[in-house]
């Protein structure tokens, strides 16, 4: 019963983007499970996967975040400076726009999907984005970039995290996997990205010339997040894996308040649900 009010909850979200305004309200870092850590601001994750061989940041959270990331990360008695690999899960400024910044602090790599790596190493929106007329023309220009494939693993000393693409929210949507382990138990880690159908001006899932797949490839990514071997589950948005209310129950349970196995599945069907309202509103429009 839970799962489904989590799911019709945030199926019943506005179909149009809102901008936070309070996307960057502090929030205290904190253990996820094993050597996992969430370093992000209240309403844009990033995670930290931490290793003796160095560190992988995933995402940045908006230009505004890069600061607090910085001091969450140190705030958690680690450097800036240990961090190797910046992952992205898409190329918006919500995401994306803090990257510039920790990269030159850190001097790490940043990778990203094909199309993703494109514009950050440009700083050019693409045309083909669904939020294209509400996004910024142009953002900072991301140094040391390398596109990966789809399913690629990221080592790095102890450390693999898996790429897999993700797109239709944006055109280079990629969510990340990996194992963190804890008190003799392994937890299957997921970050998520971002897989509503959100859109901006003229662009429409239903049929679309500067991004015809688009529709198609939203439904596969959805499709891939419900069927990853999943425990710990952080969206790109936090609130959209129900992660302050996992937070909430952390003092009692430990860091297994954030194992739920169904939360990829409630995740992926949550976004199902809002990309048939989609559909059916830009149907009602014609």
């Amino acid at each position: 019963m839970k799962h489904l009010l989590i799911a019709t909850l945030l199926a019943a979200l506005p179909l149009t983007p809102a901008l936070g305004a309070d996307w960057n309200d502090p929030q205290e870092p904190f253990a996820l499970f094993g050597n996992t850590y969430y370093v992000g601001v209240r309403g844009l994750s990033a995670v930290l996967i931490t290793s003796p061989a160095g560190h992988i940041l995933i995402d940045g959270g908006s230009p505004e975040s890069a600061v607090q990331i910085v001091r969450h990360i140190g705030q958690l008695g680690f450097k800036i400076g240990d961090v190797k690999y910046i992952l992205n899960s898409h190329e918006h400024f919500d995401h994306a726009g803090g990257i510039a910044e920790l990269q030159r602090l850190s001097g790490a790599t940043v990778l990203a999907s094909v199309h993703g790596e494109q514009v950050l190493r440009t700083g050019a929106t693409s045309k083909g984005d669904p939020q294209y007329t509400n996004l910024p023309p142009t953002t900072a220009t991301v140094a040391n970039t390398r596109a990966v494939k789809d399913g690629e693993i990221i080592k790095l000393g102890p450390l693999s995290v898996t790429a897999h693409y993700t797109p239709g929210h944006a055109q280079g949507g990629t969510s990340w996997t990996w194992r963190s382990s804890e008190g003799g138990k392994t937890a299957a880690m997921v970050y998520a990205d971002s897989l509503n159908a959100f859109s901006a001006g003229p662009f429409r899932y239903s049929a679309n010339t500067t991004y015809p797949q688009v529709r198609a490839e939203l439904e596969k990514s959805i499709a891939t997040v419900a069927a990853f071997d999943c425990d710990v589950l952080v969206s790109a948005h936090p609130e959209g894996s129900d992660l302050w209310e996992r937070l909430a129950r952390q003092p009692t349970l430990g860091n297994a308040a954030f194992i739920d196995r169904n939360a990829c599945r409630d995740y992926a069907n949550a976004a199902r649900d809002r990309l048939a309202r989609k559909l059916a509103a830009e149907a009602a429009q014609q």
